[in-house]
């Protein structure tokens, strides 16, 4: 006889698309599954668009090697298309074989995936978590939300408010399932000796505006290029880094040919070193379209840099204007050069936001405490306590 819920541990399986070299949500539920107390939680990671290609990555390895260290068992599924429904056949035989106790998926097409594979394989707790809402206009996706993945899963997680509430008001979910989990992250490994405007041929008096993310058409990085206009005509010698990767980048490389600011604007591409990019910025960016709580952010503020980002999603849980840094209306590339423009001109006002940036991550949004929601929600859900009597514990 199987020992109680209580006192065994939970099999937990994690399911989402990417190891996460870029990507938040990737990297979210990755840190998640690594952190999940290992005397309370067996762990499985399951990365769903995997090739053995990836492990000879040298990241890629570096990041297999950690969750081996961590005690977290590695699953990837060789899927060749998003129809490849035999390719699903290893997580479902997992799921019943070792009688999986919670499913927790993040982002809509593992949410999905875990909808239909959680209750068939008999899962007693099945989990979504969407890291960003992002339906506006996608009446099917919304339509799977509501009529797939809620009505199949026992709670879906929110990583802000605002999305929470579009989630009820827009697409019609039942508040019950609802439970806002704000992201976090650890305190970044040390930062080494690298001098990143150096190493760049940066001067180190020039002014520097930088982002760091996927370059992918939410992040709308076309609308910081054009900022840089009117603040390369104002602030000489300024340098904007845009360090990432991903499918946006030919149509950035165009624009900036487009705008002749091929000396201003550069395209880093993926680093891994971010803790020590970060002190080659002045002021830091963030002019998505949509968001959930960007983790980019939160890296910039314990880097303790100003931020300016646009005031969608979650962002305005975490930077409160005049405070943190500055928010703008998304597209608007003059009001992004303005706000950018305000803090270059004034260094000391520049070093207070960023200052109370590093404090408010510190104390409200680690790592640790989101992974502690986390595991309450497990325990809860495992012991049979709906998801609408799961609270924040703070």
């Amino acid at each position: 006889m199987e020992a109680n819920l209580s006192t065994a541990k939970l099999r937990v399986v994690t399911l989402v698309h990417g190891i996460g070299l870029s990507g938040g949500g990737e990297r979210l539920a990755r840190e998640i599954v690594s952190r999940l107390d290992p005397h309370r939680f067996e762990r499985t990671l399951c990365v769903s668009r995997w090739s053995e290609a990836q492990a000879d990555d040298p990241a890629t390895g570096k990041i297999l090697s950690g969750l081996r260290d961590s005690g977290v068992r590695f699953i990837g599924l060789p899927r060749r298309s998003a129809v490849d429904l035999a390719a699903w056949r290893p997580l479902l035989s997992l799921l019943r074989r070792e009688r999986i106790d919670v499913l927790h998926s993040h982002m809509f097409g593992s949410n999905v995936w875990a909808a239909i594979l959680g209750p068939l394989a008999g899962t007693p707790v099945v989990i979504a978590h969407e890291h960003t809402w992002s339906f506006e206009g996608q009446r099917l996706r919304k339509l799977l939300d509501r009529r797939l993945i809620a009505r199949n899963v026992d709670a879906m997680l929110a990583v802000s408010r605002e999305d929470r509430r579009r989630m009820i008001e827009i697409e019609g979910i039942d508040p019950a399932k609802l439970i806002f989990v704000p992201n976090g992250i650890p305190t970044p490994a040390a930062r080494s000796d690298a001098d990143v405007r150096s190493e760049l041929g940066i001067d180190p008096a020039a002014p520097v505006v930088g982002t760091v993310c996927a370059l992918r058409p939410q992040k709308a990085l076309e609308v910081l290029v054009d900022a840089a206009v009117p603040l390369s005509q104002r602030f000489p010698g300024l340098q904007v880094l845009i360090v990432g990767s991903g499918s946006e980048a030919e149509l950035l490389e165009r624009r900036i040919e487009e705008l002749a600011l091929a000396g201003t604007v550069r395209l880093v591409g993926h680093r891994s070193d971010i803790p020590d990019v970060l002190q080659a910025f002045d002021v830091a960016v963030c002019c998505s379209d949509f968001e959930g709580t960007p983790l980019s952010i939160l890296e910039y503020m314990e880097a303790g840099l100003p931020v300016v980002a646009t005031r969608v999603g979650g962002v305005p849980d975490l930077i409160a204007p005049g405070e943190q840094g500055l928010l703008v209306e998304p597209r608007d590339p003059a009001g992004l050069a303005s706000a950018v423009a305000g803090i270059l001109d004034d260094p000391a006002r520049a070093a207070a936001m960023g200052a109370a940036g590093r404090a408010r991550r510190r104390a409200e949004f680690d790592i640790s405490v989101t992974v502690g929601e986390i595991e309450r929600i497990y325990t809860g859900l495992a012991d049979g306590v709906p998801a609408s009597r799961i609270r924040r514990a703070s």
